[in-house]
């Protein structure tokens, strides 16, 4: 796989959970830090994503927030 996007974070799927249309795939990234990572059910199913399955993480955003209360 080629891709122009840097933020790439290799990890291992702990869940997926499938809603109607959508599902939400955690990914430990190391250190029990968990990356969430919602994608359509076809795109789960097109990509064999299953718990334990080794994935790569890409983040491309244009704005990264931060808050504090």
């Amino acid at each position: 796989m080629r891709i122009s996007a840097r933020n790439q974070i290799k990890g291992s799927v702990v869940e997926v959970t499938k809603g109607a249309t959508t599902s939400h795939i955690r990914v430990d990234i190391g250190n029990g830090t968990i990356v969430t990572s919602s994608i359509t059910n076809e795109a789960v199913d097109d990509l064999g994503i299953k718990i334990g399955g080794n994935v790569i993480v890409v983040i491309k955003a244009s704005d990264v927030m931060i808050a504090v209360d």
